[in-house]
């Protein structure tokens, strides 16, 4: 699905079947000047061109067609990243469960106080906002990552793997002289200050610890 630029404040979608109480969330969101798109159900939301910037869902549980814990568990597979508040009237224990395991932010029954919406979205927002920033750092080292030769590819993940220049000198035949230039070249391209921040770029790449 194409998407176009999104506005620069977070958005809250909601997916509820009910038009009256899509309405009175949209308009609490607004009130606390947060943007707000309503949606009668999840085919409705999906086949809909929306913003890709940050934001969150509210999901109602129960909705003809698609059900909101089913949507939720089709989320990752979609693509799509949002963080996830689900309601419904007629919750149990074993259905908030499910919806928790499976990462949604929280599990509203209704009748709710507007309040502990306001304060589940907060904490939505800031999970997207954290799972973003953590997106853009990964991208940045892929990026620098992929300004390494063939060889400086191999010191990294050797020298990440906790050899000594002298043992990665054997490992490549090469001089240890040489091997300190790549490791040299690595840390500078990679913009690691040190070897643990180099070791900690390694794990985000997913590059193997022998």
């Amino acid at each position: 699905m194409s998407r176009r630029d999104g506005p620069a404040g977070p958005t809250v979608f909601i997916v509820d079947d009910d038009p009256d109480l899509r309405a009175a969330l949209a308009g609490l969101f607004r009130s606390v000047d947060l943007a707000a798109t309503a949606y009668a159900s999840a085919a409705e939301f999906l086949g809909t061109t929306r913003s890709d910037g940050p934001g969150c869902l509210v999901l109602d549980v129960r909705m003809p067609g698609l059900s909101g814990l089913d949507f939720q568990a089709q989320l990752e597979s979609l693509g799509i990243h949002l963080p996830v508040i689900l309601m419904t009237g007629h919750g149990d224990i074993p259905m908030s469960v499910r919806a928790m395991k499976a990462g949604a932010v929280d599990f509203l029954t209704k009748p709710f106080r507007d309040q502990d919406m306001l304060d589940a979205v907060t904490t939505a927002l800031a999970r997207d906002a954290a799972r973003r920033s953590r997106d853009s750092g990964l991208m940045v080292v892929r990026t620098a990552y992929e300004t390494l030769t063939a060889r400086e590819r191999e010191v990294f993940a050797h020298v990440t793997a906790g050899l000594m220049n002298k043992q990665i000198a054997g490992l490549l035949d090469l001089s240890e002289i040489t091997i300190k230039i790549h490791r040299g070249h690595v840390m500078r391209k990679m913009a690691a200050r040190s070897l643990a921040d180099l070791v900690r770029m390694a794990q985000a790449l997913g590059i193997a610890q022998n």
